[in-house]
């Protein structure tokens, strides 16, 4: 039995059939991956699954280094190599495969979570904090089985981990607890994924993602606005999305005291109606309202006209067309929307 560097030096055409089955493994580890992702993708093309693409991200890599690790092993086994350094290459390739198909099915549960998780009617979206949790799970298995094998009692880690668990509770509170508020945001369902919410303390946007530490909010001004986990979980949060997306809304609307109450009601409706056929995002049901409310003003007659909207968004487009709308009615049927005006009484002083 000769080690590698002796038959590299002395006899290097014993290297030729290892190297050949090396190189003939990997040759058929791409093969056979292009064959089962065009049968992936042959089979999705017949519905509307994308389970394919899915798929292919998670495979894609993996596929080569088993081929990899694969013709490895058969070069060692053909070589006449030392029991010592043949067990030791056969647990090194052990823990590689382990660890690779870890890898995978954490990369696979991530991705599937994703898409199942978007696919599903009624579900809410996913959060990176979801996936983080399920590629959590299956890395600590993968470690579980991984001490197993290899005889490794996890029993004084556990013990290990309770002992130190205080300390590190001590030293990481300030993430440990943006971590568990982040996870009861996910499961409450109270704050979700595209919602639109307003803080008390004025930051307001839809959420796009919810991890571990923080909760990602997008403005109308297209800026990001990130928000701790700990802090989102205390603060009073409106959320626009919720019980519904629709959104009622008012618009105040002065008039003077020559107008006749009725014209005014009976126009502020046709415009609202008429609009809500042509203007996006303002919703005929339920029906616009006029009230004359708050009622009567130091120098005009204030209404209000009552709207609903698809979302809250929509509402300052919306509020621009009913207003361009509602001037050129009143121009158009006389009615004059008056500026304050104030009686001012001078008194002259006896004697002056």
């Amino acid at each position: 039995m000769k080690p590698i560097q002796q038959i590299a030096l002395h006899d290097p055409l014993q290297l030729v059939a290892p190297v050949c089955l090396l190189l003939g493994t990997l040759a058929v580890g791409y093969v056979v991956k292009r064959l089962l992702f065009r049968a992936l993708h042959r089979w999705a093309s017949k519905t509307s699954s994308k389970v394919d693409d899915v798929l292919t991200r998670s495979l894609g890599g993996p596929i080569m280094i088993w081929s990899l690790i694969l013709g490895i092993y058969y070069a060692t086994e053909w070589l006449e190599l030392p029991d010592r350094s043949t067990r030791l290459i056969e647990r090194t390739l052990l823990i590689l495969v382990i660890i690779s198909l870890t890898m995978m099915a954490s990369r696979l549960a991530g991705n599937l979570v994703r898409h199942f998780g978007e696919r599903s009617q009624g579900a809410r979206p996913v959060t990176t904090l979801t996936q983080n949790l399920a590629q959590l799970f299956v890395v600590l298995m993968g470690l579980l089985i991984l001490l197993y094998h290899f005889g490794v009692s996890i029993t004084p880690i556990l013990t290990a981990f309770g002992v130190g668990g205080l300390a590190v509770a001590l030293a990481l509170q300030d993430t440990l607890s943006n971590l568990f508020a982040g996870f009861y945001i996910s499961v409450a369902g109270q704050v979700r994924l595209g919602d639109y919410i307003k803080l008390n303390t004025g930051e307001e946007g839809y959420v796009t993602d919810i991890s571990w530490r923080s909760t990602t909010i997008r403005a109308l001004a297209n800026n990001l606005i990130i928000i701790p986990n700990s802090k989102l979980a205390q603060a009073v949060v409106t959320n626009y999305y919720l019980p519904e997306r629709r959104v009622s809304l008012g618009i105040p609307v002065s008039v003077s005291y020559d107008a006749d109450p009725d014209l005014v009601e009976r126009v502020l409706l046709e415009e609202a109606q008429g609009a809500a056929a042509a203007v996006a995002g303002l919703l005929a049901e339920p029906a616009p309202s006029v009230q004359l409310i708050p009622g009567f003003g130091e120098s005009a007659m204030n209404f209000t006209l009552g709207y609903s909207v698809s979302e809250f968004a929509d509402q300052y487009r919306v509020q621009h067309e009913l207003r361009k709308r509602i001037l050129k009615r009143f121009r158009a049927e006389g009615i004059q929307m008056p500026y304050p005006t104030r009686t001012v009484y001078v008194r002259e002083q006896a004697g002056a």
